[in-house]
Parts: C-alpha cells; structure tokens; sequence
C-alpha cells in the first residue's frame, strides 16, 4: 500500500524524498525508481521530509516505528498514519506529537492496493481540523472520496465498523457458496442471483468470484482480518456490548492462521467453508 501511495504521489508532482521499510531491499528498490532517498534509519525520513505518511500493520508496529527515532527533530512536520490500528493509539501519537512540535492526522484507508496505485482510496480523516486542512492537497491525490470525521481515534473507530460489518460479510457469502456447492448448485448462478437480491454486498463483487474459483492473490489478508476483527471487539467489550455475529468471524478468521492461511486474501475464509476444501 505505502509503496502504491508513494507512486502516486510521485505521479502527482510531489516530490517523494524518503522512503524506508522493514525490508531494506525493497526500500532502496522504491527510492531508485521515485528518485529518492532509502533511509536506514527512521529518523533521516524525518530530517529529509515535511509530511510523513506511515502505512504499518498493527499496534506494535506503529509504536516501534515512533520509538525508534521517527519524531526525532520533528517540529513543524505533519505524520499522516494510515494503519488499521486502535483508536486509543492515535491519540497516544497525537499527543506525542503535539509535545515534539508537530502535527498528527489519522487516514484510514477503506481501500486495497489497486486504489492505492490509482489515487482512488476512500479515505477517513481524524484529528485536529487544521492538521487535516494541511494534508488535505496531498489525500486529495490519493482518493476519490476524502472525509473527515472527527477528533484524533474517531477515523480509526468508524474503520473499526467498516472492517467488523465487511468481515462479517465475507464469512457469511463464503458460507452461503459453500453450502451452494455442496448442494450441487451452479455457483456462477447462485452469485447472479445474490446480487440482485437481499443477499448482495461489496464483498460479492470483490470477493465472490475468487471464492468460486480459489484465487485468493492477497490484497487484504485473512490475518488483517482477524486483526480488525479483534480491534471492533475491543471496542465493543469496552461498551459492555456482546456482538455474536463478530466473535464467530474473528474465530474464523484465527482458524485460517492457525490452519496455516492467514496470508491468503480474506476471500480464502471459503476455503473453511467448502466441503471439498481445507476444513479443519
């Protein structure tokens, strides 16, 4: 995705200065072709930047790459953090950088890889109003649709929503075509037919198709899945709140790590439902 982002960006007459990821190689593969730098160190991405955006995987990521140095010398800068990760986080950061002299925002991708590249990302800002009215020209570039929702964790709770009401629906059309196939029913047809009826969803046209025919290209992996699932949950059993439908997702989606799936794409959670696939 940052990878993506960045092209984009590049495409769009920014200028990309500094990159860095986890795997130096493909760092310095993405520095050479956007003409800019591979930092080994997380700092030097914020000495040579104005705007920082960080696309990570979870909370610990996010607090490792904070701690090892990316608020250094940091006044003036804006960090746009882009990860699916607790709200609770996101005010931690904007807190931190508020005391380094800087600007937090939340930009919470409701989107996959191919957005990513085409600029057409939905996106969901939190925040303080006049760090999003900063990174503004620059989310315009990467999205079709730019919203801001409120203060610092608000973006981040309402991505909760949209990944717990998605995953739901992707182990509910998972188990509706594996009880298709079972039944010996033609899956093509049975797809047609959700689709122009109650049971249509986004996640038919993205993912019905790929169950059908067990092409599961990672774009959102079963493990995010599980991982987004458990962010909802937590802030459900923070609300005291007991939400059914989600825990039988998340043990889903855990059963499809566990089983030794999980970097599959979500869509692979029909690989648990099929009668003639890898049910365990």
């Amino acid at each position: 995705m940052g990878a993506n982002m960045a092209r984009r960006l590049k495409e769009q007459n920014f200028d990309v200065g500094a990159v860095y990821d986890v795997n130096p190689a493909a760092a310095q593969a993405l520095a050479q072709e956007l003409g800019g730098v591979a930092c080994a160190e997380l700092k030097e991405v914020t000495r040579l930047s104005d705007v920082i955006i960080t696309v990570v995987t979870d909370d610990a990521a996010m607090k490792q790459i904070y701690r090892g140095g990316l608020f250094s010398r940091a006044k003036g800068k804006l960090f746009i953090n882009c990860a699916t990760i607790t709200p609770e986080v996101h005010v931690q950061l904007e807190a931190k950088a508020e005391r380094a002299g800087a600007q937090s925002l939340e930009a919470c991708m409701a989107s996959s890889i191919p957005q990513a590249r085409q600029g057409t990302l939905y996106l969901m800002c939190g925040g303080k109003p006049e760090a999003f009215e900063r990174a503004k020209p620059i989310l315009e570039k990467l999205s079709a649709s730019l919203r801001y929702i409120g203060t610092a964790g608000k973006a981040a709770q309402v991505k909760a929503l949209v990944n717990m009401v998605m995953n739901i629906n992707t182990a509910g059309l998972a188990e509706g075509l594996g009880l298709g196939a079972a039944l010996g029913l033609d899956l093509t047809m049975l797809r047609e037919v959700f689709s122009q009826t109650g049971a249509r969803s986004g996640v038919l046209a993205t993912d019905g198709e790929d169950m059908q025919n067990r092409e599961h290209t990672c774009f959102f992996s079963g493990a995010h899945a599980a991982k987004d699932s458990g962010i909802a949950l937590k802030l459900a059993k923070a609300q005291g709140l007991n939400l059914p439908l989600a825990n039988a997702t998340k043990k889903q989606y855990d059963r499809m790590v566990q089983v030794g799936l999980g970097e599959l794409d979500k869509s692979g959670i029909a690989e648990l439902t099929f009668k003639d696939r890898h049910q365990a």
